[in-house]
């Protein structure tokens, strides 16, 4: 494999933690935002609304990441 693209030592220990942790986890997380930034902004706390709501697509975003650590994994050939 290319040695240029060799991942360092903090990238590796990330993804072997974040390996660990369910992918289920990630959606629901995503999907608890959802829903307090509903229950937020029906209480009328429409800005916190809007932060608690911004949360959802950065957890299905780790949820990919985590997903592709699992099957890809990191640096196969290290």
């Amino acid at each position: 494999m290319n040695e240029h693209r060799k991942e360092g030592q903090v990238t590796k220990e990330i993804e072997k933690r974040t390996a660990q942790i369910p992918s289920d986890m990630f959606l629901w997380s995503s999907v608890s935002a959802m829903g307090v930034s509903l229950i937020l902004k029906v209480m009328g706390k429409s800005k916190m609304s809007l932060f608690v709501g911004q949360w959802a697509s950065p957890f299905l975003l780790f949820g990919i990441y985590n997903k592709i650590v699992k099957t890809e994994g990191s640096d196969k050939n290290s």
